[in-house]
This record gives structure tokens, C-alpha cells and sequence, in this order.
């Protein structure tokens, strides 16, 4: 199939989740990717080099992930979307950068696709140990946003909602696959351009000289934006700054910008929520997972809902910020929480903080290379129900 002027393939296709996620960043408008192989990741900017070049845009192998990861960041800059693509040993060389990015507000989009861990660990085969590196991973205090697909047609899907979602709130934004969904091939309709909802980057209208690269209001706390070449004169530095992007390193303009930093996605944690529920309302006790957990999940609560257990499922779209009001809210109703996840307990901290010691949250870890098997989570959802 031929692609359209704005480089979206559409039609019907069986690729698997690498492919799927290229589809989805050329679709939202990405034109610049930095990137350095690594597996299981490698097949997104393979895809991405030999798709670019026929819609105007550009792919750089850098020479390691410290460049790839600074080198987006200056094609933001520039007028462009990007995204950065990496596993876990690259990712952990990002993180610097990571923080400039937040600190600097410059929206764009990273790509992980998780395998087993720590060091170099298992490079072919599957994990969910980076969910707390992605939040915690940089120093100081900033916030991002992170989406996790369990199949190749959400790759697509929710590659573009992470694009979406960089530019609306200017921060860096995490699409969090794992190596399964990222190697499974299945089914992914790709919708006309037309039919695909994109958010334009927040451009200024002011004037030069009129314009501040971080002013912003009380009520919208993100800044609008201008490309280099434009002629405004903006300042990016990963300093604590001022309205006009200056050094201004005291404690009152600390004061000021970080908590902004931090409120901006904070304030608007019930307007980013997005889980899938099923069964949760009347449950005895809801499973909550994310990734390619959440469908060895589904088969789990499945075969206990045959045993006449009253079982919810609760499956993380958006993994950060994490839904508390919502697990608050369940904690009043079930007798306990069930959490499985690819990593020896990441995601069920958060759980456990949320309700306080009111209910049982039991943990189901696994350490990665293969997914669980339905059974140890069914057992697990019993040993709750009692």
C-alpha cells in the first residue's frame, strides 16, 4: 500500500507492535528520530529510516543513547515531533536527559520496549522492570506521562495519544511496551490521515519581543512555543530559569517553576486517567496489570469468574500519573487487590500507597523472560477471595 502525503499508511495490516508503533509516530507527525540499535527495539527505527526519508523527514543513528537522547531535543527545538527508541541498558543512560527534557519543557516522545533486567540481563525476551525508572529514574523532582499497549494495534493507537499528549503538556511522554507486544504480529487497522485527531504544538502568537519562552498563566501552566529561525530569541537551559528561559538560580524562582512543573500534570490527573474495567463494580476483588500482563490476566479472571468468584479487571492505559483517587475509591468496596506484574513488584507500591493498609494487596512477581503463567494468578485471586 502506497502512503499518503502525510505519511499515513492506511489499511488494513499484520505487523507486529515495533512496526505498529513506527505507524503510529509517522501518523501523529513525527519527522525526526535520534536513535542507537538495541533490542528488542531495533525494528521501530529500522522501519522509521526506511519510511522517513519518502515524507521529509529525518533519521540519525547517533553514536551511543546519550546523543540520541539530547539530539531529539534539539530538533523539538527546531519545529519538529520526535521520539527516542531504546530498551533498558540505553534507557539508563537517557536519564540524564530525561530531566533536561522536563526541565526544559520539551515535549517528546520515548519509546521502551522492555526486556529483562538489570545490566544487559535478557535482550530477547520480555519484562516490566522499567515502570519506577521512567518516574524516579532522573533527579529532582519532575513528572511525565506514560501509556502501556498490550498489542500491536495499540501501538498504533496509543503511539499517537503519546504524541498527542507531549505536545498538550509539554513534558516527555512514554510509550512502555515489552518485547512480547513489541515481536507479536496481529491484526492493526490503520485509519485514513483524515480520521486521525492530532494536537498541534502550542505556537505563540505574540510578537517578537513580546514574547517569553515560560510565561504562562494561572490557569494554563504550560508555555507556548516558537521553532529557532523564527526570530525570537530564546534561551534553553536545563538551570532553574526564568519566564525568558535565563539562568535565575534562587530560591524564589525555584519556588516558582518546579512546583509548575510538577502541577501542570498533577492538576490534571483525573483529565489523563485512562484504565479499561471490567467486572469491577459488584467485585470481591479486582486484578489490576498493565502491557502484555493484562492479557494473561484476563485468562486468569476469566477461569475464576467460572469458579463463581466475583473478580474485576483493571487494566492501566496510562500507568503515570498513577490513577489513586480511582484505587481509593475501589479500596471502599473489595475485599483486595491482585497485581501482577513482569518485575518483582514495581507497579503494586503504588496500590499499597493508595489504600492505606484498608484492604489486602497481594503481589504477583515474576522476574521476567516469560509471562506468567494464568494459573499462578488464578491461585492468587483465590487465596484473596477467602
Amino acid at each position: 500500500m502506497k502512503a499518503d502525503p502525510k505519511g499515513v499508511l492506511s489499511g488494513v495490516h499484520f505487523i507486529d507492535g515495533d512496526h505498529a508503533a513506527c505507524e503510529g509516530a509517522l501518523a501523529a507527525g513525527c519527522r525526526f528520530v535520534a536513535g542507537y540499535p538495541i533490542t528488542p527495539s531495533t525494528e521501530i527505527v529500522e522501519r522509521f529510516a526506511a519510511r522517513i526519508p519518502k515524507v521529509g523527514g529525518v533519521f540519525i543513528q547517533m553514536e551511543d543513547e546519550l546523543a540520541a537522547s539530547i539530539a531529539i531535543q534539539g530538533g523539538v527545538w527546531a519545529g519538529h515531533k520526535v521520539m527516542n527508541v531504546t530498551s533498558g541498558p540505553g534507557l539508563s543512560l537517557m536519564m540524564e536527559h530525561l530531566g533536561y527534557a522536563a526541565m526544559t519543557e520539551t515535549p517528546c516522545v520515548w519509546v521502551d520496549v522492555q526486556r529483562g533486567g538489570p545490566s544487559t540481563g535478557l535482550p530477547t525476551l520480555p519484562a516490566q522492570a522499567d515502570m519506577m525508572q521512567i518516574k524516579w529514574g532522573s533527579h529532582g523532582d519532575y513528572e511525565i506521562i506514560a501509556l502501556s499497549p498490550n498489542s500491536p494495534q495499540e501501538c498504533f493507537d496509543l503511539m499517537i495519544k503519546a504524541f498527542n499528549l507531549s505536545e498538550e503538556y509539554r513534558c516527555p511522554v512514554f510509550l512502555m511496551m515489552d518485547e512480547v507486544v513489541g515481536h507479536m504480529t496481529e491484526r492493526v487497522n490503520i485509519p485514513p490521515a483524515d480520521q486521525i485527531e492530532i494536537t498541534d504544538r502550542k505556537w505563540t502568537t505574540k510578537k517578537p519581543g513580546e514574547y517569553k519562552a515560560y510565561a504562562t498563566t494561572s490557569e494554563d501552566l504550560v508555555p507556548e512555543m516558537v521553532k529557532a529561525g523564527d526570530g525570537y530569541r530564546i534561551h534553553v537551559t536545563g538551570l532553574t530559569h526564568d519566564e525568558r528561559g535565563y539562568p535565575a538560580m534562587d530560591v524564589p524562582n525555584q519556588a516558582k517553576l518546579i512546583p509548575r512543573l510538577l502541577n501542570k500534570i498533577r492538576n490534571n490527573t483525573e483529565q489523563l486517567l485512562d484504565v479499561r474495567m471490567d467486572g469491577c463494580d459488584d467485585a470481591d476483588v479486582i486484578v489490576m496489570s498493565f502491557g502484555i500482563t493484562s492479557r494473561v490476566a484476563t485468562a486468569a479472571i476469566e477461569a475464576a469468574r467460572a469458579k463463581g468468584l466475583k473478580v474485576g479487571n483493571l487494566r492501566l492505559i496510562i500507568c503515570w500519573p498513577f490513577p489513586v483517587k480511582l484505587i481509593q475509591q475501589l479500596a471502599e468496596k473489595v475485599k483486595a487487590f491482585v497485581v501482577p506484574e513482569l518485575n518483582m513488584g514495581q507497579m503494586v507500591l503504588e496500590v499499597r500507597k493508595a489504600v492505606e493498609g484498608k484492604v489486602k494487596v497481594i503481589s504477583v512477581p515474576h522476574p521476567g523472560g516469560t509471562v506468567h503463567e494464568p494459573e499462578t494468578i488464578l491461585e492468587q485471586i483465590i487465596e484473596a477471595a477467602r
